[in-house]
């Protein structure tokens, strides 16, 4: 049985979770997600909490019950408070800005990226180089954030690049040059 599992999943008001055919669907003030679950494990739904058991006593199913309580967990703070990524944006001249559904930037290479943004994604930037990404559903947000971080990674002798807000890059010292 899974550590993680044993733990209930608070409902706070304004979310409701139903169960129907092996989908869970979490709807709140925010929106709407629906997952797919295991058929070794039970959800049983309760007026402000949500209790995950196993059917059966198997490996998998222990991996499978913190696998949903966690996802679970995660759509309801979804739809109820939602997620948030922000990025820097480090180096001269780098720069990003939103157009329409597209975020345009500016990175040091020849050209710009332009980068669709996905349904169910927000992407709010500043001058000084933030990039905020907001969204309900906590896998697109990081996926997306992950992939506008790999377009520049951020490199350890000038610290240009684009990393996370809380990230800290270990700074290495150049050359010294001859003596």
């Amino acid at each position: 049985m899974s550590k993680v599992g044993k733990l209930p999943v608070a409902i706070p008001a304004g979310v409701t979770v139903t169960v129907a055919n092996n989908v869970m669907t979490v709807k709140g003030p925010k929106g709407e997600l629906k997952q797919p679950f295991s058929s070794n494990i039970k959800i049983d739904v309760q007026s402000n909490e949500a209790v995950l058991t196993t059917l059966n006593d198997t490996k998998q199913a222990g991996a499978d019950h913190g696998l949903y309580r966690s996802l679970l967990n995660n759509m309801v703070k979804g739809v109820s408070e939602g997620f948030t990524k922000t990025l820097v944006i480090t180096g001269v001249g780098y720069r990003a800005e939103v157009k329409g559904k597209e975020l345009v930037m500016n990175l040091g290479y020849s050209s710009d990226y332009i980068v669709v943004i996905p349904n169910g994604v927000t992407v709010a930037t500043t001058p000084d180089g933030k990039v905020t990404i907001t969204g309900i559903d906590k896998q697109l947000v990081g996926e997306f954030s992950s992939q506008i971080r790999k377009l520049r990674k951020p490199e350890p002798y000038k610290g240009k690049g684009i990393r996370y807000d809380n990230e800290v890059i270990r700074r290495k010292v150049g050359k010294t040059g001859v003596k």
